[in-house]
């Protein structure tokens, strides 16, 4: 081996030693202090509403994540109150889970603080499972609770109005019931074919 050769071979194991402590060093790399691994957690900020999560993921069309985002916060609240039985029956009835989504509308607007959503979404449920006219009974009940202020709720008891009339108007293929989000969103389910 020449001088040359082990000259550079000293210089380079050198300069990668250096190279490994800076990186070892509380600034990094750069004197900013950006670190190569994530930050811890904040445990002093404020934590995320899994309610909330859970609706803006129905919203999304993401009704298994809804789901899970509703049952964590379930968790965390130490047990259900009527928003997460109003969120949980929403996302199976976008699942097309019915029969769960009916029991638990049904426990939802039995609790005190249901909203006229709740009840319009269980009208929704009834009649998508062909049960028109307690349908209409739910849908009106929304409608009186709402005091006539959502457009979806007047349009569903129109079309389980004119359901239970056998109206030509209000044939499965052509009838879209609107499910209500608490807070204002609207979401489409359509009657099966």
């Amino acid at each position: 081996m020449t001088q040359k050769t082990g000259d550079r071979c000293a210089t380079a194991l050198v300069s990668a030693a250096l190279i490994g402590l800076a990186a070892c060093s509380p600034g990094g790399f750069s004197a900013s202090g950006d670190q190569v691994y994530a930050p811890g957690v904040d445990l002093s900020a404020d934590a995320v509403d899994g309610v909330e999560v859970g609706h803006r993921l129905v919203a999304a069309g993401q009704f298994e994540l809804a789901i899970k985002s509703f049952n964590r916060a379930a968790l965390g609240k130490g047990g259900v109150d009527v928003e997460i039985l109003s969120g949980l029956g929403t996302a199976n009835l976008g699942l097309g889970r019915l029969g769960q989504a009916e029991t638990l509308l049904r426990r939802a607007v039995k609790e005190e603080g249901s909203q006229p959503s709740d009840w319009n979404n269980l009208g929704v449920v009834l009649m998508e499972r062909g049960k028109t006219a307690e349908a209409e009974q739910i849908f009106k009940k929304a409608y009186a609770l709402d005091n006539g202020q959502s457009d979806a709720i007047r349009d569903n008891l129109r079309l389980a109005l004119a359901k239970s009339e056998n109206s030509a108007i209000a044939e499965p293929e052509e009838a879209e019931y609107k499910l209500v989000r608490r807070g204002g969103g609207n979401y489409l389910i359509t009657a099966p074919l």
